[in-house]
């Protein structure tokens, strides 16, 4: 599955569930360097080189799960810096 990186537009807060708001980055996730503050990158199905959400109904709880508790699971990374 591929990776996605956080790259949100506009101002904060940022919506993590907008396809908008990330970059394909391919199938090797991208660095994400401690501390896990705020999300790096994501790995769902792709959409057209967007994520695809839908193919992915648990996502909206690992990003919620992994920032809640400052830690990166299977499918979300996290790093110190909000962009």
């Amino acid at each position: 599955m591929p990776w996605y990186s956080f790259t949100p537009l506009g101002s904060f807060p940022y919506d993590v569930s907008d396809p908008n708001n990330y970059t394909l980055v391919g199938t090797n996730p991208p660095i994400c360097p401690s501390p896990n503050l705020h999300l790096c990158a994501i790995q769902v199905p792709d959409n057209g080189g967007k994520p695809n959400f839908g193919a992915a109904p648990g996502i909206a709880f690992q990003i919620a799960n992994a920032l809640n508790n400052n830690l990166d699971t299977t499918n979300v990374l996290l790093r110190p810096n909000l962009i």
